[in-house]
């Protein structure tokens, strides 16, 4: 077996003549060697720029001499959240004669902390692909992305694939943007680099911009690539495990180190700060500033700060196994269900149903070097997704090693024993790290329990009507003047009322999570994606097109005014209402789509409080947990009005006033509802998560360095890390993500560097933010 490394070096294959003319005519250095292997050299930075430009934005660059050649240094600003330098080209680059090949590069970092930075390729007409990597701290390396020769990662399930070749440079991992048919590898206009979110300055060296054909892919790339626990079966890594005395083992070690090292002393009953300040205590959770900063008072009237781990639950970690049913009946949804596909639990599948067994994705099934017999006794664990949001298919089998590495962990002494045991480690777990509450998504199974608070959830799903967002990542919009939506989310409400039963431990309730509002930084045309199509359709058809109309005609009372206001020619209001597409986008007619979109949004907020207020009046409304491109100001300001907390989910090396300053204009307490960092080189797994880490050691510092920008933020009460397991190595069955980021791996056993850190922040974090 080998030892972890996730690098390689390619000696690729010397480009044809024909495409090194193609690709290299505009640029000084044509089809010279970079020295280490065969490559066609598109920048070297040895002449003065030409055939393209060096361009920068809040970063600044300089052309240095360093270890004898001369490299492009560019220096990253922190200061407006995101900092870009590169080449752009006066010719842009044809690289479509080429069916496999990849990008590299030589970077070097001279700082004392890890560089986390993107790769950026641009087409003529602005699509785009972003790949990621880092570069540790003092240490230099070959970095390459494959652009072409793989296929999508998502075709095979996964976010990530793991590393093509067995050398040592290091792979890039895909970050987001257009893979597909409609990015024009005939006119590369840019490559360049950025970070994003970052909390310091930092510096780089690039050198030896290359593009090389693919070596062969290996036959068994994707075969056989898991192991009977769920992990890496083709390397090791530290906490790997390889029998199922050593996972047992392990449990026993580190449940005597939870009995060593308890709950936090300065705690009260609910995780307050018993040593601090006590105000006023209403039985139940609240917000107070106190003193300039915004806090949480626990029911005892202690000062309170949020922070734990989100997604404590088995939902959403089981994988695809390659296998479907040709028997529909598994396929059923319920149309009263609440809970949506993705949170489902272990879905048990017949024997009948089982019979009409095939297999419909070989490469999934090649996967794995186990799964269980339907005998087995770890069969348990097998379930079944109806439906998927992406990938190779749209419904099949699942498989949880998780849960069959909890069962093997702690054994079975009654049915599913094996989970209460787990409740109660993860509960020790919680308070032993010094977490002060669950995040978002705890297991209801964790609900009775009175020794660690949470935050209850639910999401508004139902045969509603729905509006189509510029930027569509989990689904489209749901229409809130639909009726429906309303009668709905009473049903989801009323559901999480009965399951929280009126506790003091439920801090609030989130409902929802990352919903497609809007791009902020979208063109107009695009951000009002979802006002224009409610424009596209009738008024018959659409409850939100019947609204706008209405209000539209209260504002303009004929219709030659809105003509004159938005340079249309409706020759009726009916002609308005049957539905249109503006042509032009003068400024009357945006103005009017952000108040529209104010209103739509208000129309959701309101109806979500009020009808929280009905069931559920002593526990915090904690917001819709908005992603950074899905919090339009619009939808802000509505939130405001109705949101107890507000919510963001923020995956950025950590808060700064890159982005975030608005909190101090909305002036209400803010959390934030999910952030992480990852890392592959020491984990076995294929994808770090969303802000990536050099190691295990450097992802918990970067964790610390998070967290002090959170504590230090006089708004933040509080931030919650996403999440509790790893992901599953191959893909969790209803996306893919596949990411390196738990505080316990795939074998439920904790990283010991995350573990530690969780420690040294949460220790004085009470006095440390008090006295501030």
């Amino acid at each position: 077996m080998k030892s972890l490394n996730i690098k390689f070096t390619v000696s690729a294959i010397a480009i044809t003549a024909a495409f090194c003319l193609a690709a290299c005519s505009n640029i000084g250095v044509q089809g010279s060697s970079s020295g280490t292997d065969d490559a066609t050299i598109l920048f070297d930075f040895e002449a003065a720029p030409s055939g393209y430009m060096l361009k920068a934005d809040n970063a600044d660059y300089d052309i240095k001499t360093k270890s004898g050649s001369e490299k492009l240094l560019i220096n990253f600003k922190t200061e407006k959240g995101l900092s870009k330098a590169g080449m752009i080209m006066d010719t842009p680059f044809d690289w479509s004669g080429y069916d496999g090949f990849n990008i590299a590069m030589d970077a070097e970092n001279p700082t004392s902390d890890a560089v986390f930075l993107y790769l950026r390729l641009v087409d003529e007409d602005g699509t785009f692909q972003h790949r990621g990597f880092t570069v540790p701290a003092n240490a230099n390396g070959t970095y390459y992305g494959v652009l072409k020769g793989l296929g999508q990662p998502i075709e095979a399930g996964m976010n990530e694939l793991p590393p093509v070749w067995d050398n040592d440079e290091t792979m890039m991992i895909f970050r987001w943007g257009d893979l597909g048919p409609s990015f024009d590898w005939s006119k590369i206009k840019e490559v360049s680099f950025f970070t994003r979110g970052t909390i310091a300055d930092t510096s780089i060296y690039i050198d030896n911009i290359r593009i090389r054909e693919n070596p062969p892919i290996p036959d068994d790339h994707l075969t056989g690539l898991v192991d009977e626990f769920g992990q890496n079966a083709k390397v090791d890594f530290p906490i790997k495990v390889k029998s199922e005395a050593e996972l047992k083992a392990a449990a026993d070690k580190e449940l005597a180190d939870l009995e060593q090292i308890p709950q936090m002393p300065d705690r009260s009953k609910f995780g307050g700060w018993k040593d601090g300040p006590k105000l006023n205590a209403t039985g139940y959770f609240r917000t107070e500033k106190v003193d300039g900063k915004w806090w949480m008072v626990d029911p005892e009237g202690y000062l309170f700060f949020s922070h734990g781990v989100a997604n404590v639950r088995m939902a959403n970690l089981t994988t695809t196994t390659g296998i479907d049913f040709k028997n529909d009946s598994v396929r059923y949804v319920d149309p009263n269900e609440v809970t949506p596909e993705d949170s489902m639990g272990i879905i048990k599948v017949s024997e009948k149903v089982r019979e009409s067994r095939f297999v419909t994705s070989p490469k999934r099934h090649n996967m794995f070097t186990w799964l269980p017999d339907y005998d087995d006794a770890l069969a348990d664990h097998y379930s079944y997704r109806r439906s998927t949001l992406r990938g190779p298919v749209k419904s099949g089998e699942t498989f949880s090693f998780y849960r069959a590495n909890l069962e093997r962990r702690y054994g079975q002494n009654e049915p599913e024993s094996y989970i209460s045991k787990w409740v109660d480690v993860t509960l020790d777990r919680m308070k032993s790290w010094g977490f002060t509450s669950f995040g978002n998504w705890v297991d209801p199974a964790f609900y009775p329990n009175e020794e660690v608070p949470y935050f209850a959830n639910g999401w508004i799903i139902g045969d509603y009507q729905t509006l189509k967002p510029d930027l569509d990542i989990w689904g489209p919009i749901p229409d809130f003047y639909d009726p429906k939506f309303a009668e709905r989310a009473d049903v989801t409400i009323s559901v999480i009322a009965e399951e929280i039963k009126g506790s003091p431990w439920c801090i609030g309730v989130f409902i929802d999570n990352e919903k497609s509002w809007g791009n902020p930084n979208a063109p107009d045309e695009t951000r009002y994606a979802v006002i224009l199509d409610a424009f596209s359709k009738s008024t018959s058809e659409s409850y939100a097109k019947a609204e706008f109309s209405k209000q539209l005609k209260e504002k303009y009372a004929t219709v030659t005014a809105l003509n004159a206001a938005w340079e249309t020619q409706f020759n009726t209001w009916a002609e308005f209402d049957v539905g249109f597409k503006p042509e032009r986008f003068p400024s009357a007619l945006i103005d009017d789509m952000s108040k529209l979109y104010e209103g739509f949004s208000e129309q959701y907020f309101k109806i979500v409080e009020g009808t929280l207020n009905k069931y559920l009046p002593n526990h915090i409304y904690m917001g819709a947990r908005m992603a950074s491109w899905g919090m339009p100001k619009e939808t802000i300001k509505a939130a405001v009005k109705y949101s107890d907390v507000m919510s963001f989910n923020i995956y950025d090396e950590g808060i700064k006033n890159n982005g975030w300053d608005f909190f101090a204009d909305i002036n209400k307490p803010v959390i934030i509802g999910e952030f992480h960092i990852g890392a592959i080189s020491d984990t076995g797994l294929f994808h770090p998560g969303l802000v990536m880490a050099a190691d295990q050691s450097d992802r918990a510092q970067m964790y610390k360095d998070y967290m002090k920008t959170v504590i230090d933020n006089p708004y933040l009460v509080g931030a919650h890390w996403f999440q509790y397991v790893d992901s599953p190595i191959t893909g969790r069955a209803f996306d893919g993500e596949n990411y390196n980021v738990g505080f316990v791996s795939g074998t439920d056993i904790p990283y010991p560097e995350m573990v530690d850190a969780a420690r040294n922040v949460m220790r004085d974090i009470y006095p440390y933010r008090y006295n501030k």
